[in-house]
């Protein structure tokens, strides 16, 4: 068993160490340490999983006073990604003029705010990593320092600090009524509260700021901005959308679980899930941004993650972990690519990117697999997850909202698609467009690692999924030929949907110049805590 705070504290020296006294090639200590730790992180999951959760209690304190550490199944396993993550993007980044010491020492310090996220268990701690995480974000999406990325970094960064001052109020709320700040503690006393209405103002307060960094619908419209600026690094993109929102659905998963003795909102949160899903693609569908159809992609994946963490127990519960962590590896996936084609192009208009698999084809193969896990096709790890999402829904309205959700991420991507082939390609663009570098060797490896790591946790998905959760799942050879048969009617019905109606429909167009402002967000994330405070007192 590794002590919990090293995972926190390293990163952090580290960074420190190189930022204040650079020496030779601080890239691949950062790489070569960043490995070590993936290692001992690997070994804890494996304690963890055949002893038990963790706890340790730092200085001795007891949970209720000082602070608490906590690594149970599901902590371990998103610390395990965070790390292999940022590994990835490391290594992809590696001959990339901006990666100076002081990029590194920010990306790391969010790795380890990530991974404090993931391993506390009180609620002011949650806080005060959360706020510290947002600031470091921020700096990242501003780090190159032109309008548009100066604008979506200080717009993220007021915007989080606006919503997680609902948070804070919610934590003083419950401070005053229990006294503790441990989410366990807090959840075991739960059950002693006679008035159970007088909880709803801190939950309320507390699930408009989870709402928000979950970009729940519809307090969503900050991830576009702050994924998809133009010119924040590829890396920073893809560890947003890929990993970071990650921490959002995390908090909520807890904040859930604290408030489940008084307060059952899982059919609210599993109609918002669905009305994220769909928000989402039919915002991404308008976009002719790669970059932004990706951000809002993000959005319809987090409806789904919603929708399975809601409907119950079981497989569908642990469907949707499996969804999280295959997110997190075909957005990155995608993102990285999107960077990479971006660079070759000088554009982001993907009606100006065209014949991608002839000019690039191992990132053109990259894209496409992490593009078929992401729809779910047959042998992909996005089948898996979606597969075992689906199976409480059977009959159920549910699960024909469930297969709309994927038709629109089949038919955004189908759209996406069409930059990987030309018939027209040297009379379509101009040859300024063109720049004809070789790509790096250590990108390419990256890239086509991440795709294929998209394959084979769809072909070993049953091991895989038992060996993360220690849950034994099968699915017959005749319910997955069904799903395939289902995917493929799906892909056939996207195709002519993008035929007919997204080439043709001029109201999409003007759909994508659509974008909240700072007061408009706020406005949103008030109604949304009114919205809930109404609701509840209500029902």
């Amino acid at each position: 068993m590794i002590d919990l705070y090293i995972f926190i504290l390293e990163p952090i020296l580290i960074a420190t160490l190189f930022y204040l006294f650079p020496r030779g090639n601080t890239k691949l200590a950062f790489i070569g340490f960043q490995g070590i730790l993936l290692a001992l992180s690997i070994k804890n999951f494996i304690y963890v999983r055949n002893n038990g959760t963790i706890i340790q209690n730092l200085g001795s304190w007891n949970a209720n006073i000082g602070i608490a550490l906590r690594a149970d199944l599901l902590s371990t396993i998103l610390v395990t990604l965070t790390l292999f993550l940022f590994l990835a993007m490391l290594i992809f980044s590696y001959d990339k003029h901006y990666i100076n010491s002081l990029f590194l020492f920010l990306f790391l310090i969010l790795q380890s705010l990530i991974i404090g996220i993931l391993f506390s268990e009180d609620l002011f701690n949650l806080y005060v990593l959360l706020e510290v995480s947002t600031m470091v974000v921020s700096v990242l999406i501003m780090f190159k320092k032109d309008k548009r990325s100066i604008y979506d970094g200080m717009l993220y960064l007021l915007v989080n600090i606006a919503a997680m001052t609902f948070f804070l109020f919610g934590i003083g709320y419950l401070y005053k009524m229990f006294g503790v700040l441990n989410i366990y503690s807090i959840n075991e006393k739960m059950y002693l509260i006679e008035n159970k209405k007088s909880l709803i103002l801190p939950y309320a307060l507390m699930i408009t700021a989870v709402g928000l960094k979950s970009a729940l619908m519809p307090l969503f419209s900050w991830l576009p901005k702050a994924h998809g600026t133009p010119s924040a690094p590829s890396i920073v993109s893809a560890i947003l959308s890929g990993l970071y929102v990650k921490t959002g659905i995390y908090l909520f998963i807890r904040v859930q679980f604290m408030f489940s003795p008084v307060l059952d909102t899982s059919q609210l949160f599993l109609i918002m899930g669905l009305l994220t899903g769909i928000a989402g693609f039919f915002l991404a569908i308008c976009q002719s941004d790669i970059k932004l159809i990706l951000a809002y992609s993000t959005v319809s994946q987090i409806g789904l993650i919603m929708i399975g963490l809601t409907l119950g127990e079981g497989y569908v519960y642990w469907g949707a972990i499996y969804h999280m962590i295959n997110h997190a590896i075909f957005k990155s996936t995608l993102f990285l690519t999107a960077g990479l084609i971006i660079e070759e192009y000088n554009t982001r208009d993907i009606y100006k990117i065209k014949g991608v698999f002839k000019r690039m084809p191992f990132v053109s193969i990259a894209a496409i697999l992490a593009i078929l896990g992401i729809t779910g096709a047959p042998l992909f790890n996005g089948s898996i997850s979606k597969y075992l999402i689906q199976s409480a829904t059977k009959g159920t309205y549910m699960e024909y909202a469930i297969l709309l959700v994927n038709f629109g991420t089949i038919a955004y991507f189908i759209k996406y698609s069409s930059i990987f082939y030309s018939k027209k390609e040297e009379t379509n663009f101009p040859i300024k467009f063109r720049r004809n570098k070789n790509i790096n060797l250590n990108r390419t490896i990256v890239v086509l690692f991440l795709g294929m790591v998209c394959f084979l946790g769809g072909v070993f998905g049953e091991k895989i999924i038992y060996i993360l959760f220690n849950q034994k799942i099968h699915i017959t050879l005749q319910s997955y030929l069904h799903k395939a048969e289902v995917y493929l009617l799906t892909l056939i019905a996207g195709f002519f949907f993008y035929k007919f109606v997204i080439l043709k429909w001029k109201f999409l167009h003007k759909v994508r110049e659509i974008e909240l402002s700072f007061n408009g967000i706020c406005i949103s994330v008030i109604s949304f805590f009114f919205f809930m405070l109404t609701i509840l007192t209500f029902a």
